[in-house]
């Protein structure tokens, strides 16, 4: 059974009970498909023998929950808990450390990589889980019965899960590990700030110059800054494609330029003269010195190289290559922008060995 909150008061008076309880399970509903920010709309907390479904939609709710989310004596057991630490940043201006992430944990402790919770659980407790409300909608209000269950089931089986990984880790020497990712995922959750270089991350980039990547760099820059500031999706600011055609060929004046949106039916409708500015405004120097997205052909064989070296390291850890290194990474490393914060750590301790022999110096020959 589960008790739903929907006043503060009732949520205080029930975490005092829990006093010196040592591990909380923890976990959130949240919404996206209309902001930039999660909206979050429920948030499941958990003791053995005791879940609270708790209304984040209540006035002074996140309030009640802050001290235990940044309680230093409390760990919070969490499931893929990246897009959950953004909910709850945003909700209650507070991010649950310490954090046990069960799926990172599961990885770690050599049960698969990704592993999605009901898959978990079932491996570990043998009990299978229901997924009738994964795309529910959250925010309504009163949740169903169905609704209820389904999330009292996030946190219901988080203690058991916990248990068996932290044995397994405490075995492999790995605990560390485990808590060095969680602080990186605190802190990227932490971080709201805007992207350096956002083009990186758009693969179709590659097609264009230098001067090209830079202004599609400049336009993804204005996108980042306009859907945090309007609380919308990236793509409903400008999608992908026409950035990228508009950073390929700016016009040459203002007809040419709403001509170009209008041939696109998710083009904005607003902010038109200020995206016209970011567009055809000369690159400055320091605009220039920027990582640019190479065309797969470049360094093919060397990032081959270093694949190959990732996945021996893997294999003689028992590690998922993917949890261990992703090609981008690698793809860094090759650019000579050095070893990305994702690898610091002990990743960095497992593959600077096998990797920096194949990575070329700077000033070095190709």
């Amino acid at each position: 059974m589960s008790l739903w909150i929907d006043t503060p008061q009732a949520l205080s008076e029930r975490l005092a009970r829990w006093a010196g309880q040592p591990l909380v399970a923890l976990d959130t509903e949240f919404i996206r498909e209309r902001t930039y920010y999660p909206q979050l709309a429920l948030v499941q907390i958990a003791i053995p023998d005791d879940i609270l479904l708790v209304d984040p939609l209540v006035p002074g709710m996140d309030a009640a929950l802050r001290p235990l989310l940044v309680d230093p004596a409390v760990t919070k057991l969490m499931h893929s808990a990246s897009e959950d630490l953004q909910a709850l940043q945003r909700g209650c201006a507070a991010l649950p450390a310490p954090l046990f992430d069960t799926q990172v944990a599961a990885a770690l402790a050599g049960l698969g990589a990704g592993l999605g919770y009901q898959k978990l659980v079932e491996q570990v407790t043998g009990i299978t889980l229901a997924k009738g409300e994964t795309r529910s909608d959250w925010l309504r209000r009163p949740l169903s019965e169905s609704q209820r269950e389904y999330a009292a089931d996030d946190v219901r089986h988080l203690h058991a899960v916990h248990a068996l990984l932290d044995a397994r880790l405490h075995e492999l020497g790995r605990h560390a590990w485990l808590q060095g990712d969680a602080e990186r995922s605190l802190r990227q959750a932490a971080q709201e700030g805007e992207e350096p270089y956002p083009h990186l991350a758009v693969r179709s980039a590659q097609s264009l110059d230098a001067a090209g990547q830079a202004r599609l760099c400049r336009i993804l820059r204005w996108r980042d800054i306009e859907a945090r500031r309007s609380d919308k999706p990236k793509s409903w600011i400008i999608d992908n494609e026409l950035a990228v055609a508009l950073a390929r060929r700016p016009p040459q004046d203002q007809g040419e330029f709403n001509a170009t949106l209008d041939r696109h039916p998710k083009a904005p409708r607003k902010a038109r003269g200020e995206l016209f500015d970011r567009v055809t405004a000369p690159l400055a120097a320091d605009e220039l010195d920027i990582p640019l997205v190479k065309a797969d052909s470049l360094d093919k064989q060397r990032v081959k190289a270093l694949q190959e070296a990732v996945a021996t390291v893997a294999q003689q850890h028992g590690l998922p290559e993917g949890l261990l290194c992703a090609r981008r990474h690698l793809e860094a490393l090759l650019e000579g922008r050095g070893w990305p914060d994702a690898l610091q750590g002990w990743r960095r301790e497992l593959l600077e060995p096998a990797l920096a022999p194949l990575i070329p110096r700077a000033g070095a020959p190709g």
